[in-house]
Parts: structure tokens; C-alpha cells; sequence
């Protein structure tokens, strides 16, 4: 697609995971990786709020993992080695889903290569009940089985969970806001590799309806877009964006959303790779 650029083997790659086991209430998350790609046809290359433009920059559209429908095991093995693959070559990763539960398979890859890897959570909910009906794999675990690899997590944004989810996150999170975007924790974490997982229902179902599980009283595109902008200084070595659910808006204008976030991301990644190369 000519929003996603068009240099093979670039230095940023977009990777579609099209995860969709354990979404809770409104499954279809699989179809979202194509459906951001035919979105990105109404949305230009070139970011005003960056200004920077895709077609300048070296993005490796990967394509679209396999994985085995129903298995979520299998599934976080083979998207934990398909980016390992990708960061031996020294690639950042945009990862589009996909339910959230992808992002503990690319979070195993990454420590792997960044130890100190600190993963930035921006979401509706606190995804961090030890389980859900009994399963430990599910999208509603996702934040807990990260920490329990003993990554370092900052969460931001969330509105929906346990009581004793947000006492877990007041305990375990590097840096906790509910409700808000923040980066008043960056001033402490200015030479660790990031990592920023964005689960799209963290905007308000006004703005993308088109979510597995929307949560009213979210944020808006332009808040989220900005403190994308800002994250621009810092070293930056991954992202997802997770949990679009197009099925569920027959407009499909949360894919268009989805889109245009994916494009911002991509050229934050490019930045980060012209600017912290080796680090």
C-alpha cells in the first residue's frame, strides 16, 4: 500500500499478527491488519504533525504472520520467533493486531535483545487479572504475564478493571496514571529502550467504535497523536497497536483511525532508528 511505504527490507518493519483467541466480548481482531492496509489508501504519506512523509523513510512491509486459530500457545511461540528473526537483522517492529494477548509473544522477543526494555501500556483497561474463566493466556492477562517476565511496565490511560487490578498496577507499574496520558515518566527512563503498546479502545468509542471492547469516557485521536509527537527523543525499539475490531463498525471509520495511528507510529519508529541506530 502506498501509505506503508514501499522499500523492501527497510530498516522499520510492519507486521501484521492477526491474533484472535481469547478476545472477550466482540472476536474479529484477525481482520484488522488487512483492514488497516486497505484504510491506508485514505491517508496521505506525509504526517503534519511529525512532518515527516513515508515515502522518504525505509519501511518493510512484512506482510501478515500465519498462526493457528484457537491455539494461543502456538500462536505466542511463533510470533515470539518471527520477531526474533526480525531484530537479529537489527529492525524496529510495528506490530499490528490482533488481540492484546499478541504482545506477551513480541515482549519475550524483545527482552531477548534489550534486556532493560520498559513496556509502555496505553489502554482502556488494566489487562492484568491473573486469569479470566480460568485461563491464563487471555487479553485480559496480558499486562500481568508481561510483568511476570520481568519487564518493567509504565500504564497509562486506564478506566476499567478490577479494584484489585489497579491495586496490582499501584504496586508492580514503573509509573501509573489512570485516566491520562502522561510522560512524566520519561525524565527517569531517557537512555532505556521503549516499547509503546497501544490497545485502540483506549480512545473513546465516539471516536473508534470498532473495538473488541469499547469503554466509554476515553481519550481523543488528536491527544493520542500528540503524545505520540512527543515521544519522538526517545529511544524507541517497538510498538503494537492492537484490538481493532473492523467488523464492528460498518463505516469503517475506526480502521481509517487505525490507520492514521499506524503511519504516526511508523515515522516515530523511522525517527527512532535514524537517531539511536546501535543503541
Amino acid at each position: 500500500m502506498r501509505f506503508l511505504g514501499t522499500k523492501s527490507k527497510g530498516d522499520v518493519v510492519l507486521l501484521g499478527v492477526p491474533m484472535d483467541c481469547t478476545v472477550s466480548y466482540r472476536p474479529g481482531t484477525r481482520f484488522a491488519p488487512l483492514e488497516i492496509r486497505k484504510s491506508s489508501e485514505a491517508i496521505e504519506s506525509y504526517s503534519p504533525y511529525l512532518d515527516m512523509d513515508l515515502e522518504q523513510e525505509s519501511i518493510w512491509d512484512a506482510g501478515d504472520l500465519e498462526l493457528p486459530f484457537g491455539n494461543a500457545e502456538s500462536s505466542l511461540v511463533r510470533i515470539e520467533e518471527a520477531i526474533c528473526n526480525f531484530l537479529s537483522l537489527g529492525r524496529r517492529i510495528l506490530s499490528i493486531g490482533g488481540e492484546h494477548l499478541l504482545s506477551l509473544g513480541v515482549i519475550r522477543a524483545f527482552k531477548r535483545f534489550y534486556p532493560d526494555v520498559l513496556f509502555i501500556h496505553i489502554d482502556a483497561h488494566t489487562d492484568s487479572r491473573d486469569h479470566y474463566l480460568g485461563e491464563k493466556l487471555s487479553h485480559a492477562c496480558v499486562i500481568r504475564r508481561i510483568r511476570e517476565e520481568g519487564v518493567d511496565i509504565v500504564q497509562l490511560c486506564a478506566r476499567s478493571g478490577l479494584k484489585s487490578e489497579f491495586e496490582y498496577l499501584k504496586k508492580e507499574s514503573l509509573f501509573f496514571s489512570p485516566f491520562s496520558l502522561s510522560l512524566d515518566f520519561i525524565e527517569n527512563v531517557t537512555e532505556r529502550p521503549l516499547y509503546v503498546s497501544i490497545d485502540i479502545d483506549v480512545l473513546d468509542p465516539a471516536f473508534c467504535p470498532g473495538v473488541g471492547t469499547p469503554e466509554p469516557g476515553g481519550i481523543e485521536v488528536k491527544e493520542l497523536i500528540r503524545f505520540i509527537g512527543n515521544m519522538r527523543n526517545y529511544n524507541i525499539v517497538g510498538a503494537d497497536l492492537v484490538e481493532l475490531s473492523p467488523l464492528a463498525d460498518p463505516s469503517g471509520n475506526s480502521s481509517v483511525v487505525a490507520a492514521l495511528i499506524v503511519r504516526e507510529l511508523l515515522l516515530l519508529l523511522s525517527l527512532s532508528s535514524r537517531y539511536h541506530a546501535g543503541s
